[in-house]
């Protein structure tokens, strides 16, 4: 399998799912990763929010720049540390009018920086916020499929969902049980590396509408870049890998992971991009 696959023709639009533009790693050039990416055919991304704190300059941030949408939530690693009032801050940036999505949340058996009531606490605030509002819901999972699985079922009992599961590595059965549940399973870097034989199995059993591509940027560059700070333009090389594992073109994967982002986030693509930013200073805010 290669790592960049051939594109014939011009490269078809790309969203980037899910990045995290807040972060420190790029505070010295944001508005320059931004036009990388938009230059480079990626023509919508979602920044997520971690935290109140993050959440709101992910708003900040989707307000300034065209393009770019905000999810915003607290991820389980830090739902111990929310303070009073980070929730009713999140449910006041959720209405706003960028924001596309309720999140990160999820579960976390890994880091376990979070006892784990809480993190189940907060996340089923998420997803009855996110049915609450009509707005998809971001799923972090990170060794807990099973405990997530029983969450989502429990959280279906009350309503439909829409949801994606961000950076997935899980098991093709946990997949398949997410997607029953009407959520899209989106993939980042990770898949792009050699040795990742199970999860490239994954995605070889997947409906093509039912599948994301994101960067998870900074983090998570793809094999080309690996080691390297991530960064939404390079969405395409890990689309590239996605596409051939799916048995597609490039082409065609974009035009249908461009589809199944902007059904699930209410995305449209007439809105114009422009490399320099909205509004604010070097960095756009």
């Amino acid at each position: 399998m290669t790592d960049t696959p051939p594109v014939s023709g011009p490269p078809a639009p790309l969203i980037d799912t899910h990045a995290h533009l807040d972060e420190e790693a790029f505070d010295a050039d944001r508005a320059e990763v931004i036009g990388r990416a938009l230059a480079a055919g990626i023509v919508r991304i979602v920044t997520i929010g971690t935290t109140a704190d993050s959440s709101r300059r992910a708003v900040e941030i989707a307000a300034t720049f065209p393009g770019v949408f905000a999810a915003v939530g607290i991820q389980p690693n830090y739902a111990a540390q929310a303070k009073a009032g980070d929730w009713e801050t999140i449910e006041e940036l959720a209405a706003g009018p960028r924001v596309v999505a309720i999140g990160e949340t999820g579960l976390d058996r890994y880091w376990d920086y979070a006892p784990f009531d809480v993190q189940i606490d907060y996340f089923q605030r998420h997803i009855a916020l996110s049915q609450r509002l009509k707005r998809p819901f971001v799923v972090h999972c990170r060794d807990a499929e099973a405990e997530t699985i029983v969450e989502l079922k429990l959280a279906a009992s009350r309503g439909p969902l829409a949801g994606v599961m961000h950076s997935f590595t899980g098991s093709l059965e946990t997949a398949r049980e997410c997607v029953a549940l009407g959520l899209y399973i989106s993939f980042a870097g990770m898949v792009t590396y050699k040795k990742s034989h199970d999860l490239r199995a994954v995605v070889k059993e997947l409906p093509l509408d039912r599948i994301l591509v994101e960067t998870d940027s900074p983090y998570l560059a793809p094999q080309p870049v690996r080691g390297k700070r991530n960064e939404p333009a390079f969405v395409r090389m890990t689309a590239g890998i996605l596409a051939e594992l799916a048995g597609v073109d490039q082409q065609e994967f974009a035009r249908q992971t461009t589809a199944n982002a902007c059904r699930l986030f209410g995305l449209s693509l007439d809105e114009p991009v422009a490399v320099t930013p909205a509004a604010g200073g070097a960095d756009g805010v």
